[in-house]
């Protein structure tokens, strides 16, 4: 096994011993001459080229051997630490291919990674013209796979993965959230649906705000991906619904992992998406749940895993059928009709704050002429002045929830136009500015809206883009339906939810955001969602993690399905209901339990 079987690579020295002890130390009775465990080159060579360790699997310059070093890698063996010139791992060649790769990205410029250039390839002190040749050649070698930028070096990894592994083979990684519902990981989730059957999605829905990875070294939620690769004699045509898993728990040991995995493989998943609101079949150790799964027939192109870090499935498929224009809620026996579409097919989302205020691009070191045809990426500059209502160029840039817990809300900030970049400035303001903006990063825990409104026109910033819309006073209707609790469901089940008490759409997921068709709704239904506006404007909302014992979002829910759409107060109470199963989720409350009633 250690000589022939088992491969394993990693840039760090000490990876690649502490992996070999612990495979010796299984049978530390057996000696073995030599291991396929390597460290791999990564950084500047001394041939002057750069290396960027594993990810050198994905070169297509060889099929057979994929893999040549200026320096060569290093082989962990039981006296020597031998190198050699080139490592050889053919395509399509390993029955089973493990990854826990790292989730850097190169996009990745907060925090501590503010100033590093790349984040992704930024090790063992790599200089920024280092750091440029090496992100140029990760991008030379995964174009075509499933990697994407946005999305980090994992996606390479998974792309390698898929390379090396033999037809019939399975495939277990472990990544970041993101990659369930992030546009970046569409790539990742399209090949899985394509080339991959039996595919099983496990996340944890702790109710406490940590635990939330398998990963030991990380306080980022993550899931555990596993799957089968097609083989010759399953037809391409032939699809297979994913199982997501939702474990309310890490297991804690070995013991109740390996119990718990049991039931998953000796049951079949009764219980799907698509049914009514009925929940998930129960996942038991022993005696006790440690959580639930269920299975959704998700489409092979652009397919979207939504289901991850659910305590409650009841929820999701309420979800669900509301974006097939069904309102079936829990407990009711028939579906009602209520008409759902995209975003962006009643409105134009608007910019991402580079746009706005982003700086001229970085000028590469080899290439400094450029420097004079670099113009900012966006025409205005932030003021930290306090707004007033004059200023020509006013803008919603930043959270504050004690300030934005009414339909209502001001500008925090005005906007100062760069010398020179006068017409383009002018250009953003009559084709984006609006009334209604749209929250990108929704802190359930502390803040209360999902849209906010605003009395006049404004660009909406970071933390609101804004929203136009195709005929007058659907922004009215979209404020008081996104901020009642089948917006914010919605809202969340569009989301990613990577950090406990948060729900993030990015700019170009918010596009596909499902809300309420404003098209079907007749003039007079319009004319009172701006009535119904109007009458809330002023009251205060709590955060919404506390949706299920706010009077005013009770109220809100009240005027919206009953007033304005024309349902029963049976439905209403309904809906009621969900909000307490919504409020309950830990990806909801993120550890801040609210009372239920």
């Amino acid at each position: 096994m250690m000589e022939q079987v088992l491969y394993g690579f990693d840039v760090l020295p000490y990876a690649a011993h502490l992996t070999a002890s612990i495979l010796s130390g299984k049978e530390p009775a057996i000696p073995y001459k030599k291991s396929r465990i390597y460290t791999m080159p990564y950084g500047r060579q001394k041939d002057g080229t750069v290396e960027i360790g594993s990810l050198e699997f994905l070169d297509k310059a060889e099929q057979e051997v994929l893999f040549h070093t200026g320096d060569p890698a290093k082989q962990v063996g039981s006296k020597v630490e031998a190198t050699i010139p080139e490592v050889e791992v053919q395509n399509n060649s390993l029955n089973l291919v493990i990854m826990n790769p790292p989730f850097t990205r190169p996009t990745n410029h907060e925090g501590e990674h503010a100033d590093i250039i790349n984040p992704a390839v930024a090790a063992f002190g790599a200089s920024g013209e280092d750091m440029d040749e090496m992100g140029e050649r990760l991008k030379t070698l995964g174009k075509g796979t499933c990697w994407h930028g946005n999305a980090g070096i994992a996606s390479a990894f998974v792309a390698i993965a898929n390379k090396k592994l033999k037809p019939g083979g399975i495939l277990a990684l472990v990544l970041p959230l993101t990659a369930a519902a992030g546009s970046s990981w569409q790539n990742l989730r399209t090949l899985l649906a394509k080339d991959y059957t039996e595919v099983e999605v496990v996340s944890l829905a702790t109710p406490k705000c940590y635990n939330v990875a398998f990963s030991a070294d990380t306080s980022m939620a993550d899931c555990l991906i596993i799957a089968r690769k097609k083989s010759a004699s399953i037809s391409s045509q032939d699809s297979c619904a994913t199982r997501f898993i939702s474990l309310l728990q890490r297991p804690d040991n070995f013991t109740a992992a390996g119990e718990t995995a049991k039931q998953l493989t000796a049951e079949k998943t009764k219980r799907g998406l698509e049914d009514g609101p009925f929940g998930g079949d129960e996942v038991f150790c022993g005696k006790e749940k440690m959580g639930e799964a269920i299975t959704a027939n998700l489409p092979r192109t652009n397919p979207k895993w939504n289901l991850v870090r659910i305590q409650d499935f009841e929820l999701v498929q309420t979800a669900y059928q509301l974006t097939q224009c069904k309102l079936h809620l829990p407990r009711k026996r028939k579906a009602e009709p209520l008409t759902i579409t995209q975003l962006k097919n009643v409105g134009k989302r608007g910019l991402l704050s580079r746009d706005i205020n982003g700086p001229a691009p970085r000028i590469r070191p080899d290439k400094p002429h450029q420097a004079k045809y670099r113009l900012p990426r966006g025409p205005f500059d932030l003021s930290d002045s306090i707004p007033k209502p004059t200023d020509t160029y006013p803008t919603i840039w930043n959270h504050d929830c004690d300030k934005e817990n009414k339909l209502l809300c001001k500008p925090d900030k005005k906007l100062i136009v760069r010398p020179g970049m006068e017409d383009k400035a002018n250009e953003i303001w009559h084709q984006f500015a609006g009334r209604c903006h749209f929250n990108l990063n929704f802190t359930l825990g502390s803040q209360p809206l999902a849209v906010a409104f605003t009395k006049r026109n404004c660009i909406g910033g970071d933390a609101w883009p804004s929203i136009n819309f195709y005929k007058k006073d659907w922004d009215y209707a979209f404020s008081i339906w996104g901020n009642s609790t089948l917006g914010l469901i919605l809202y969340w089940w569009h989301a990613t939810r990577q950090q406990s008490g948060r729900a993030r759409v990015s700019i170009t997921e918010s596009e596909t955001l499902p809300v309420l068709d404003f098209r079907d709704l007749s003039g007079e239904q319009i004319h009172h969602a701006r009535m119904i506006f109007h009458r809330f404007k002023d009251k205060s909302f709590r955060p919404a993690y506390r949706a299920d014992v706010d009077e005013t979002r009770a109220d809100l829910d009240k005027a919206v399905l009953c007033d304005w759409l024309g349902f029963g107060e049976s439905i209403w109470r309904s809906v009621r209901g969900l909000a307490r199963k919504w409020c309950a989720e830990p990806s909801v409350h993120g550890g801040k339990q609210s009372k239920i009633i």
